[in-house]
C-alpha cells in the first residue's frame, strides 16, 4: 500500500548538468524537495543521508552503494534512497522500500519524470502485501514468514480477535492458537509472546493507556510507570493506540513527552465525560480536585473515540508519587470503505480508491463495476458480486462483513454518495464499524467536463427514477429548480419502463427558460461508446436518452460558445 504524500524532507543529489535538470523538475513539483550542495557529490549524499527522510540520487547505482554502505544502520530509521539514471528512464528503489516508503517514492519520482519505477521487493513484485506494509508494528521472524508466504508454504494466522486485515493469500489460513503445528505462524496479538525462527508477530492498535498526573510530573516518571504496568500485565507497548487523559492535562509536558516518545497521540476528555464512565476504583479526592472520580481508568476505557463499551480494563489504576496509569484493551472494529470508482475510465479513478481496494479483504459491488477493478485486487480478496436491482442486499452484505471484523470495500460508480451505495449502506452501519468514505468523480462532473462548463453557477441534481421516490415529489423538486433558475442535472433520466418522466420534467423547465437554452446529453462518459449531444430546450428529443446518459439543462444565462455549454459566473471583468 502506498500513501499519497511524499516524505517530509527529500534531498536531491546530482553530479551532472542532466541530473541537476531532473532534480530541478522534482524540486518544482515538490516544495519539500531540495538540491543538496556539497564540496563533492559524496559529501552532498552524506549530508542528505543525515538531514533528510529520503534521498533521490541522480547517480550511478554503484556509486551510491559505495558511498552509503558505511552509513547503513537500521532499515526502520535509515532514509529511503531512490536512484535515477542520467537519462531519467528508471527510478530504482534502492533502500527503505517498505519501512521508509522507498517503493512509493520511486513510483512518484517515475510519475513526475515520466520514467519507469524499478521495485525489487519480492512481495511487491508478485503483488502480495508485505508484513511491514500493513500499518502495524511487526517483529520476530518477519523475513522467514514473508518468504514462506511468497513460496506458498502453509502459514497459520492466529489472532486474538477479528482485526480488519487486508487480503492475505490462500496459503495464510486462520486457525486457533491450540492447533499443534511446527510450521510458520503469523500471530496478531497485543500480548508478549515467545517467538522462534518461524513466527512473526503483528501488533494491533488495541491498547489505550489512561494517564493522570500531578502538575509538573517528570516524563521519566510517567514513562517508567507505564512500561512497568504493561510489563507486569504481559502487554507489548507496540500495541498502544494512544494515551488518554483529562482535558486539564492536555498541556502537561510530562504526559505529552511520553506520548511523543512512544509515537502515539494524546487524547483528552472533559471531566464530565470521564465522570460518566463506570470504573472499579473511583476516588472522591480526585473528584474534588478535577471534577471526576477517575482520570486514568475512565480515560483508558473511553479511548480515542469515546466508546467505553468496547473496552476491557486490563490494568487498574496504579500510581507513583506524581503519576497514575491504567490500561484498557479496545475491541477491534470492522472497516467499511465506501468507494466511488468514478465514471468508468481507469484514469478518472482516484489513487485513494485504488489504495482502499487493495486494502480490503472483501469487495462488494455490482458485477459490471467489479469487472472494472478485478485486476487491482490482491490475491486472496473475496469478491461478493450481484446484479442490478440488488442494491439493498449489497449494502446489507457489506455491512455484515464489516460487522464481523473484516476490512470491506463497497464499490459504486461515480461518487458512492451521489445516488449510489453510501446512503443505503450507512443506514445499516452501526457503532461496530469504522466507515471510510472515498470520493469519486461523479457522472455529472464527467459530463460537465465533456460539455464545457455548464456547472459554472448554482445547479441542482435530480433523479427522475420514481422507483424509490414518488413522482409528485420529483415533480415538485423539478419545479423548484425551474423557478430558482438552477442549471439542472438529471440522473436516471429514461429507461424502457420509464419513458415519459424526462419529457415531463423538460416541459416544466421549458416554462421557465428561453427556448434557446442549451441542453446537453452525455452517454457513457469516459467509457467505450462515449457520445456527446447538444440541443436546446425547444429542439431536444428525449428519445435519444437512456439509463447510461446524464442530461444537463442550462439556466437562463447558459449559452453555447464555440460549441460548448457555458454558464457564466458574472465576473466583473466580463462586463
Amino acid at each position: 500500500m502506498t500513501d499519497q504524500n511524499p516524505p517530509a524532507r527529500i534531498g536531491l543529489v546530482a553530479a551532472t548538468a542532466a541530473g541537476r535538470r531532473h532534480a530541478d523538475t522534482l524540486a518544482a513539483a515538490w516544495p519539500h524537495a531540495r538540491l543538496i550542495e556539497g564540496g563533492n557529490v559524496a559529501d552532498a549524499l552524506r549530508t542528505a543521508w543525515v538531514g533528510c527522510d529520503a534521498v533521490v540520487a541522480f547517480l550511478a547505482t554503484g556509486a551510491v552503494v559505495r558511498i552509503v554502505a558505511p552509513l547503513l544502520d537500521d532499515k526502520r530509521t535509515d532514509p529511503a534512497v531512490v536512484v535515477v539514471d542520467e537519462a531519467a528512464r528508471h527510478a530504482v528503489a534502492l533502500l527503505g522500500g517498505h519501512a521508509r516508503g522507498g517503493n512509493a517514492l520511486a513510483e512518484r519520482v517515475a510519475a513526475v519524470l515520466d520514467a519507469r519505477a524499478v521495485i525489487t521487493t519480492a512481495t511487491d513484485a508478485v503483488d502480495l502485501p508485505g508484513l511491514d506494509t500493513l500499518g502495524w508494528p511487526v517483529h520476530g521472524a518477519v523475513a522467514a514468514v514473508s518468504r514462506a508466504i511468497l513460496d506458498g508454504e502453509p502459514v497459520r494466522l492466529v489472532a486474538d480477535a477479528d482485526w480488519p486485515l487486508p487480503a492475505l493469500p490462500p496459503n495464510v489460513r486462520a486457525t486457533d492458537g491450540d492447533t499443534p503445528d511446527d510450521g510458520y505462524r503469523l500471530l496478531v496479538t497485543d500480548r508478549v509472546v515467545p517467538t522462534d525462527g518461524r513466527t512473526a508477530v503483528l501488533r494491533p492498535p488495541s491498547l489505550v493507556a489512561g494517564v493522570g498526573a500531578s502538575r509538573g510530573v517528570p516524563a521519566a516518571e510517567v514513562a517508567e510507570l507505564l512500561h512497568r504496568a504493561l510489563a507486569e500485565a504481559g502487554l507489548d507497548p507496540a500495541s498502544l493506540r494512544c494515551l488518554a487523559s483529562a482535558d486539564i492535562k492536555a498541556d502537561e509536558a510530562g504526559i505529552r513527552s511520553t506520548a511523543d516518545t512512544l509515537g502515539v497521540p494524546l487524547v483528552t476528555w472533559p471531566a464530565t465525560r470521564l465522570a460518566a464512565v463506570d470504573v472499579p476504583h473511583p476516588s472522591e479526592v480526585v473528584r474534588a480536585a478535577v471534577g471526576t472520580p477517575s482520570v486514568a481508568e475512565a480515560a483508558a476505557l473511553l479511548g480515542p473515540d469515546g466508546r467505553a463499551g468496547d473496552a476491557t480494563l486490563l490494568v487498574g489504576k496504579t500510581a507513583t508519587a506524581m503519576a497514575t496509569v491504567a490500561v484498557a484493551r479496545h475491541a477491534p472494529r470492522g472497516r467499511l470503505a465506501v468507494v466511488g470508482l468514478g465514471p468508468g475510465a481507469a484514469d478518472q479513478r482516484t489513487p485513494r480508491a485504488v489504495t482502499e481496494l487493495r486494502r480490503a479483504a472483501v469487495v462488494v459491488g455490482l458485477d459490471q463495476y467489479l469487472d472494472q477493478v478485478r485486476d487491482l485486487l490482491r490475491p486472496g480478496t473475496r469478491v461478493l458480486s450481484s446484479g442490478l436491482g440488488a442494491e439493498e442486499a449489497r449494502a446489507r452484505a457489506a455491512v455484515a462483513e464489516a460487522a464481523a471484523g473484516r476490512a470491506v470495500a463497497l464499490i459504486g460508480s461515480g461518487d458512492a454518495g451521489v445516488y449510489a451505495m453510501a446512503s443505503p449502506a450507512l443506514e445499516y452501519a452501526d457503532e461496530r464499524i469504522d466507515v471510510v468514505g472515498v470520493p469519486g468523480v461523479t457522472a455529472a462532473l464527467a459530463a460537465g467536463a465533456l460539455l464545457g462548463a455548464p456547472l459554472g453557477h448554482d445547479h441542482a441534481y435530480v433523479s427522475l427514477s420514481d422507483l424509490h421516490t414518488p413522482w409528485d415529489v420529483i415533480e415538485a423538486r423539478v419545479t423548484a429548480a425551474a423557478e430558482g433558475d438552477f442549471v439542472t442535472i438529471f440522473y436516471n433520466p429514461r429507461s424502457r419502463a420509464r419513458d415519459w418522466q424526462l419529457g415531463k420534467a423538460l416541459g416544466i423547465l421549458a416554462g421557465h427558460r428561453p427556448p434557446g437554452t442549451p441542453v446537453g446529453v452525455v452517454r457513457n462518459a469516459s467509457r467505450p461508446g462515449e457520445q456527446v449531444h447538444l440541443a436546446t430546450v425547444a429542439t431536444f428529443d428525449p428519445a435519444i436518452v437512456d439509463m447510461y446518459s446524464v442530461v444537463v439543462v442550462g439556466n437562463s444565462d447558459t449559452r453555447l460558445v464555440a460549441g460548448r455549454m457555458v454558464t457564466p459566473r458574472g465576473y466583473r471583468w466580463r462586463s
